[in-house]
């Protein structure tokens, strides 16, 4: 199976509300980032330069009634929306609860400037 199948079999686990919202967040990193490597672990669906964790860049968690968005680096990221939440040195994570959230343009600024960073 390819990363892709095992995130379908993962997101059909969910609600269908939580798993759009997740599928969304998915569709905007692979705009963003069309070269990443996808993996699915566990619960978690990552997106980055390879499959260790070193080359991490985003980590999709779908949960009860939201969608975690964590992004490696966070915290060194512009953003001046307060979407990141989390107090970590390095990483931080953005609560997604509706398919729309995942439209947002400071999300989406948040999403260029990892990827833009990780190059």
């Amino acid at each position: 199976m390819n990363a892709m199948t095992d995130a379908d079999d993962l997101l059909a686990r969910h609600t269908p509300d939580v798993a759009a919202v997740a599928h969304r967040i998915i569709a905007q990193i692979s705009r963003v980032y069309p070269d990443a490597v996808v993996t699915v672990d566990g619960g978690d669906i990552g997106f980055g330069s390879g499959t260790g964790y070193k080359g991490l860049s985003f980590v999709v968690t779908p949960h009860t009634s939201h969608v975690t968005l964590g992004i490696a680096g966070g915290a060194n990221l512009p953003d001046p929306a307060g979407l990141l939440e989390g107090s970590g040195k390095v990483h931080r994570h953005v609560k997604l609860r509706t398919p729309d959230d995942a439209d947002r343009p400071e999300l989406v600024a948040l999403l260029e400037a990892r990827v833009s960073a990780a190059r």
